[in-house]
This record gives structure tokens, C-alpha cells and sequence, in this order.
């Protein structure tokens, strides 16, 4: 049986390198020795956002800069830029003038060749034969790896510099000469580290013969953590992020009310990750959740707290509400059209069907005999290209458009009586005004859309009622480590 771990570290965490080896490689008080681990790394905090785009914005980085217009050079000046502010970085976390020019030399090599890329693929896409388009997917990739190649270079650097036998292992396929797998890239990078005595510290970003952002986008960091996981057979799966998965966000209620999960399951997992707050991407939990492997989540800045545990087979001993949590930036996308009696499942597979080609993300939808409406997780722009092409494809349709908020009860065992009125007479004494609402017979989540503006008052509103009222203590069924 093998005793390693395999370990995630979350970018905000990443920027601070002395919690880290203190906290994450050298485990606080708990230190026994600092291998039998596996790392994966994030690139550092707002560094993605800057070679590909805003994740909540929008805002373009080089990525869309690039992809935006064939003609249009604005791409150089944010390279020229962001290179200025990795080499900030990296004068922040090395001491020695040698050692910062090494780290400079690393990601200057990565940006100059990814700036002849693209500079290659502008002048050849001049010409009409060739189209930009079929080539974005993999400019994206390329992009997308760099932020990785340089947290996971500079950490190893770090550690060795720290008296640790680290090794950098760049996943990132940089100048491979041949295309594999996913599972086979990793397999074959690991199989050389003897993890009794050595430290990998793995790129967050895996080369994978199918694109690893075609099918996973941003959140390809946790895909390639949960198949380094799977493939080495790992005891324990463990992200590190700098915070704790907690009963509501502290900065809503107050961080003397919010309360740590100590447990949960991969169910709940899904739940949150469907409104945008992720414990880990719902892909890379399914082959965690397949080979029986738990998942911890735990507070980088806390290193003696055990976190979350979340495994398959968890269950509340008692049923109750464990988390509250919401998405604000939230469409109802409603199309009415008294044609659709009869025929719903027309409508909704072409609704569905602009909706993925547009790429935004449904957080959940509702019927009636003549009235769809889909919540979706998408910016303005994206919203009215959606709905420009559903009034064109159900000419005789009305359709409409309004921002609200989800806000949503979440536990491993709802199956309380009474529990849906509890929440709507809580949001009800608050003078909030639901829209809408959502309980599966799964009983894992009840979902309640309100108006924008009520979202704050919503999350903190139900958390009184359906968790404060209990006395959950240090954590919420707190976990052993």
C-alpha cells in the first residue's frame, strides 16, 4: 500500500513561499519528514489572469489580446509587461542577485519563445489560406503553461537553496518532440523520483495529447493534480488554499460565525463547485472519487488545523445544513413561447445548445409547460450573444433577461422536516423576496434565487437560522489529520 500524499497548492498560497516550506513542506509542528509527498503547483496569484484573461472580469490578457484581432499588436505591450512583473516577482522571493538572473533567465527563455509563436502564427495568418481560429486552442495552451513552469521552477529552486532534495518536473510538455496522453506524460515523468528521499514539485499545467483546457479550462491545475493522484495511487489527495472550506464566506458573516467543515462528501463538493466556489473541479473529483482516494482540504496559514475532509461515503450523523453559499453574478436567461407545450425538451436541448457554444456555465433551470429559464454564470457580452441567437432560432418567442443571485443550503443529509420553510421564513423576515427555488430529491442542496441586491443579506439571513443556531464548535464534525 502506498503511504505518499499528493498535494496542491493554490496560487495565493503560492506568493508566500516561507508558509510554504513552513507550513505545507515542513508541516508546522507535525513534522516527521518533508517527502512521500507529491506537489503540484498553481502559478502564482493574477498571473493566469494575465496570459489568458480575467477569470471573473474578463478583462484580456495576452491570450485574448492575441486572439481579439489578427492586426492587433496591444498583445506585445502586456508580454513586455507581464515580463516586467514576473521579474518582480522573482526578485521578491530570492535573496541573491545569481539566483534572481537564473529565475529571470528561466521565464524569459519561456516568454521569448512564446512571443515567436505567436509572432510566426500573426504573420502567417495574414495570408488568407490560413485561419487564426484553428490555431487559438493551442495558443492557449502554451500561454496557460507558462504561469506553472515558473511557480513550480522557482519552488524547487527554493527548497534546494532550504536544505531540501526537491526536483523541478515540468509537465508543461514545453518543446516536447512528442505528443501523449495525459495520463501517459505523467506516468512517465514520475516513474524516475524515489519519493522516500526526493521532492517533486509537479507544473500545475500537463501537456495532454487532447488539451487539457479544451475540456477542463481553468481549471486544468486541479485535473492534473487528481491524475497525478489516481496514477501513483496516492493515500491522500490534499489542496491547500488560504482559507478554510468553511459554513458561509467570513467576509459576508463575520469570521467569528463562520465555522470550518470538518467533513463532508464529494456530493457537496459538486454542489459548490456548480456555483463557481470550488473545493476541487467536478472532473477531477470523479477519478478521486473512482479509486476511493479522500480529499483534504486545508488553510495553508494553519498548519495545525486537520481542514476537510471529503470522501464518498460521508454522511452527517444527524441531518442539517453545513454550508451556505451563492453565486451574485448570475442571468436568468426566461424564453416563453406558447409552442413549446408539449414539446420542452426541443426547446431546452436548443437552448442548451447556444448556450455551450457561447461557453457560459448553467448554475440550474427551471419549467414550466411554456416557460424555460436557465441561470447562467456568464458575463454581459456573452449573455446577449446568447440570446441574440435564441431570437433568431424562436422567432415568435419572448425572451428575457435579469440579473439575480443564487443562494444555496447545502449539506450531505437535508432530509430535515420543515427545513424549506425555515429558510423562506428566514429570507422572508429580511424582507427578501424570492424568485424562484430549487430542492432535488437528492437532498443534498436547496437553491433560492433572489434579486441581486439581496444576495449579502440572503447568505447571512440563512446562515442564523440554519447554522448558527447550532452549536457546531471548532468545526462542523471536525476531522483528524
Amino acid at each position: 500500500m502506498n503511504t505518499h500524499t499528493v498535494e496542491k497548492i493554490g496560487g495565493t498560497s503560492m506568493l508566500d513561499y516561507a508558509a510554504v516550506r513552513d507550513n505545507i513542506v515542513l508541516r508546522g509542528s507535525r513534522l516527521t519528514n518533508p517527502y512521500n509527498r507529491i506537489i503540484v503547483v498553481s502559478a502564482y496569484a493574477g498571473i493566469t489572469n494575465r496570459l489568458l484573461e480575467h477569470k471573473k472580469s474578463g478583462r484580456p490578457g495576452i491570450y485574448a489580446l492575441f486572439a481579439g484581432s489578427e492586426l492587433e499588436r496591444s498583445w506585445r505591450d502586456e508580454l513586455a509587461e507581464l515580463r516586467s512583473d514576473m521579474h518582480m516577482l522573482n526578485k521578491q522571493l530570492f535573496d541573491e542577485p545569481v539566483a534572481v538572473a537564473r529565475a529571470n533567465q528561466f521565464i524569459d527563455e519561456r516568454l521569448a519563445c512564446a512571443q515567436d509563436c505567436l509572432e510566426d502564427l500573426q504573420r502567417v495568418c495574414a495570408h488568407g489560406h490560413f485561419s487564426l481560429q484553428t490555431h487559438l486552442s493551442t495558443v492557449r495552451e502554451m500561454l496557460a503553461s507558462i504561469g506553472e513552469a515558473q511557480s513550480a521552477w522557482n519552488t524547487a529552486q527554493l527548497l534546494q537553496r532550504d536544505g531540501i532534495n526537491a526536483r523541478f518536473v515540468d509537465v508543461t510538455g514545453w518543446q516536447l518532440d512528442e505528443h501523449l496522453s495525459l495520463d501517459a506524460h505523467i506516468k512517465r515523468a514520475l516513474c524516475q523520483y524515489d519519493l522516500s528521499r526526493e521532492l517533486p514539485i509537479v507544473t500545475g499545467y500537463a501537456h495532454a495529447q487532447e488539451g487539457l483546457m479544451s475540456s477542463f479550462d481553468r481549471g486544468y491545475t486541479e485535473m492534473t493534480f487528481s491524475r497525478v493522484a489516481v496514477l501513483s495511487g496516492a493515500r491522500e489527495a490534499i489542496i491547500h488554499k488560504e482559507f478554510h472550506l468553511s459554513t458561509a464566506d467570513p467576509l459576508l458573516v463575520g469570521e467569528s460565525r463562520a465555522i470550518p467543515i470538518g467533513r463532508t462528501n464529494y456530493d457537496v463538493a459538486d454542489q459548490l463547485a456548480n456555483l463557481g466556489m470550488e473545493a476541487i473541479h467536478p472532473k477531477a473529483a470523479k477519478g478521486l472519487r473512482q479509486n476511493s482516494i479522500p480529499l483534504r482540504v486545508t488553510n495553508t496559514f494553519e498548519p495545525d488545523h486537520a481542514g476537510t475532509l471529503i470522501t464518498s461515503d460521508y454522511v452527517s450523523q444527524t441531518p442539517r445544513v453545513e454550508i451556505i453559499a451563492g453565486n451574485k453574478g448570475v442571468f436568468a436567461l426566461e424564453l416563453f413561447d406558447q409552442n413549446m407545450a408539449g414539446q420542452i425538451e426541443l426547446y431546452d436541448a436548443g437552448i442548451l445548445e447556444a448556450v455551450h457554444r457561447f461557453k457560459a456555465r448553467v448554475i440550474a433551470k427551471d419549467m414550466n409547460a411554456n416557460t424555460i429559464t436557465h441561470y447562467l454564470a456568464c458575463n454581459l457580452k456573452t449573455i446577449k450573444r446568447i440570446r441574440q441567437a435564441l431570437e433568431k432560432r424562436y422567432p415568435e418567442a419572448e425572451i428575457d433577461q435579469t440579473k439575480v443571485s443564487i443562494v444555496s443550503a447545502i449539506g450531505s443529509d437535508l432530509r430535515v422536516t420543515g427545513v424549506l420553510a425555515k429558510a423562506v421564513g428566514a429570507l422572508a423576515e429580511h424582507d427578501i423576496s424570492v424568485q424562484a427555488m430549487h430542492q432535488s430529491m437528492r437532498q443534498v442542496d436547496m437553491q433560492f434565487v433572489v434579486r441581486e441586491a439581496d444576495y449579502e443579506r440572503a447568505i447571512r439571513s440563512l446562515h442564523g437560522e440554519l447554522v448558527e443556531v447550532h452549536d457546531h464548535g471548532r468545526a462542523v464534525c471536525l476531522a483528524t489529520a
